[in-house]
């Protein structure tokens, strides 16, 4: 039985990032010639230059909203909005709706969204029966977990949600050894279980996803008989990280090349540091490039105990997009990377809202190298003409602000 879905896993930090690198101005280049809408947002990009993550950093972001309004905009002539390079028929079996909605493709090859590389982490065996949880309407998870199962040769029960003792008794007859969905639908299933006396000991393992599973949630699974692992996938991108035997932070996918920016920027933070995931897939048929999920992580340093080499994140850790309403006006996260990138001595910036309703205060506190006089009137001036509104401006040591990814923090009382 392999420890590794695959020899990609495995191979040197070197090897991974010398062919990524040289995959990148095939794959920029395939997005400006058949997606539409890349072909747009990077018509500025010289396709061949792009050949180190110095370089990729230069090519602007697309966020989430960008590409709804975009799909909106695009709308009856093109579902997705230009981002797709596959026309409806057998090379398109699917097509699913995200919130919003978001348009997605399925696309008719072998485990599309790449999760059999999450689920063979999580201990998924040929042979084994999966019970799938994740709702079968409209939404992709529960074919994006289907897909995966069959990449490692389990059969699936598409049991979807709800009808809890429906799905008990079918555990009771199909003895499936795993579970998919999110960790919320496992914990009732197990608590309906011990409620009903109805026992499960077929179910020993499961990969969830869709929610957070903190420590705690993790534990008392695991008090239940059942190891609980986690992935992080999107429609738009697929697989981007899973949790291994180690628990130690979320591997990285071996088919995206994964970068951590300053929310509301493009430019990467030091490793360690939270910011946004900004996601580039190497997928050709939905080629995404600097996808900003809005998702905030950090990197952890050293690879995983588990032999696989590539970079681990230390997972979800909130939403980047912070921005807030200030007497009447709506300020940015970019606006304050704008004010800070003004300065050459500034090394991070973090804009506090305080005060009561109808009487907002701002403060800028900026970590500054040997700040020379006049540096906070002159950092003030700026945040007035960048944000059109009035504060005040902190400076502070190297190293001051939390590591928590905040560009906003409102810190008003709403009382």
């Amino acid at each position: 039985m392999s420890t590794h879905f695959d020899a990609l896993e495995t191979r040197s930090p070197a090897e991974r990032e010398a062919t990524q690198m040289a995959a990148l101005p095939a794959q920029i280049r395939h997005a400006q010639q058949h997606s539409p809408a890349l072909s747009r947002l990077l018509k500025d990009v010289q396709a061949e230059r792009i050949t180190s993550r110095q370089a990729l950093a230069g090519v602007p972001v697309t966020r989430k909203h960008e590409l709804l309004e975009l799909q909106k905009a695009a709308r009856p002539t093109d579902s997705f909005g230009g981002f797709a390079t596959v026309v409806r028929g057998p090379q398109m079996p699917r097509i699913f709706a995200s919130p919003g909605p978001i348009y997605e493709p399925d696309v008719a090859t072998r485990d599309y969204w790449r999760i059999g590389r999450a689920m063979h982490a999580a201990g998924f065996r040929a042979g084994e029966l999966v019970h799938n949880a994740f709702s079968y309407h409209m939404t992709p998870g529960a074919f994006m977990m289907e897909s995966g199962a069959h990449a490692v040769g389990c059969s699936v029960f598409p049991a979807g949600t709800g009808q809890t003792e429906q799905q008990l008794a079918a555990i009771a007859d199909l003895q499936p050894q795993s579970y998919s969905g999110t960790p919320s639908f496992l914990r009732i299933l197990l608590e309906k279980a011990t409620e009903t006396g109805m026992a499960v000991p077929s179910l020993k393992k499961g990969l969830v996803s869709g929610e957070a599973c903190p420590p705690s949630l993790r534990e008392w699974f695991s008090s239940q008989g059942v190891e609980v692992y986690q992935s992080y996938a999107t429609a738009d991108l697929g697989l981007i990280a899973y949790e291994t035997q180690a628990r130690e932070g979320l591997v990285l996918d071996e088919g995206v090349i994964v970068e951590i920016v300053r929310p509301g920027t493009g430019d990467p933070v030091p490793d360690g540091e939270v910011g946004e995931l900004v996601v580039t897939t190497l997928n050709p048929h939905y080629p995404l490039i600097r996808f900003g999920t809005g998702d905030l992580s950090a990197v952890l340093p050293g690879p995983c105990p588990t032999g696989r080499t590539n970079m681990r994140i230390k997972g979800w850790m909130g939403r980047a997009d912070q921005t807030t309403k200030v007497k009447g006006m709506f300020v940015h996260p970019g606006q304050v990377a704008d004010i800070a990138r003004r300065f050459p001595e500034v090394l991070r910036a973090r804009l506090v809202v305080s005060g009561e309703m109808a009487n907002d205060q701002m403060t800028l506190k900026v970590e500054a190298h040997q700040a020379p006089q006049g540096l906070a009137d002159r950092i003030g001036e700026a945040m007035r003409e960048v944000t059109k509104l009035r504060g005040s401006v902190e400076l502070l040591g190297p190293g001051s602000l939390p590591n928590d990814g905040r560009v906003i923090e409102d810190a008003r009382s709403y009382k």
